[in-house]
């Protein structure tokens, strides 16, 4: 058995996505910063049946990362699919004129170092495997930014190109790197961006490994 291991887990879209990779039959491995929040999570998983276990780490801490996740890989299984999908800190999206040098240092640690290190902890499991899944999920400012949130705009650029890169890099290994981008808010009532219907594309990113960016609505215009 294989696990999908989950950063940023909560309750809505990651419970979601937790729910979708668990009845393929995946183990979960769910990161968090809060211990009360994957205990939680990991009660309602294993309610449904779904081997879970929680791992406290925070994005901006390599050194938990990487424990969280060589940890998840010896208690359940092989990395085969793993999920970056923290939500960014309000206090990350400044206006741009009133960004300082300082006021980037946690955006990009979040959205760059963060999956930087992720990737390194689970790319060695996924190649002894001989395959793997690695999925982004970014906002929209990721492809518009928007003046009035400089540090994301900013920060999800350099995690952009990233995960492009490995697509290209890791192709021919069989590790399939994919980007989903929510222009706007996750809303349970949305056809397309509900919890579950972005559960639902991104486990078809999984297992379709069709092309590297996707977009659960249009771009507002």
């Amino acid at each position: 058995m294989t696990t999908y291991a989950l950063v940023g887990a909560g309750p809505g879209l990651g419970l979601s996505c937790a729910r979708r990779f668990g009845a393929a039959g995946h183990s979960v491995a769910l990161m968090s910063r809060s211990t009360e929040r994957l205990d939680g999570l990991v009660a309602a998983l294993a309610g449904e049946g779904i081997n879970a276990r929680g791992y406290t780490a925070d994005v901006l801490d390599p050194a938990s990362l990487t424990t969280a996740l060589e940890a998840a890989a010896e208690d359940l299984g092989p990395v085969e699919i793993l999920q970056y999908s923290p939500v960014p800190r309000t206090d990350f999206m400044k206006p741009v004129l009133a960004t300082r040098v300082s006021d980037l240092d946690d955006p990009l640690a979040f959205s760059v170092k963060g999956p930087v290190t992720c990737v390194n902890a689970v790319l060695p499991g996924m190649r002894a495997l001989g395959r793997g899944t690695l999925l982004f999920v970014n906002g929209g400012s990721a492809v518009r930014p928007h003046p009035d949130r400089a540090g994301t705009s900013i920060a999800f650029a350099g995690e952009c190109a990233y995960a492009a890169m490995l697509h290209d890099a890791l192709a021919a290994e069989h590790i399939h790197t994919a980007q989903l981008i929510i222009p706007g808010a996750i809303r349970p009532e949305a056809e397309h961006s509900s919890p579950q219907a972005l559960a639902e594309r991104l486990y078809a990113l999984h297992t379709e490994r069709d092309g590297f960016r996707h977009y659960a609505e249009p771009l507002p215009t």
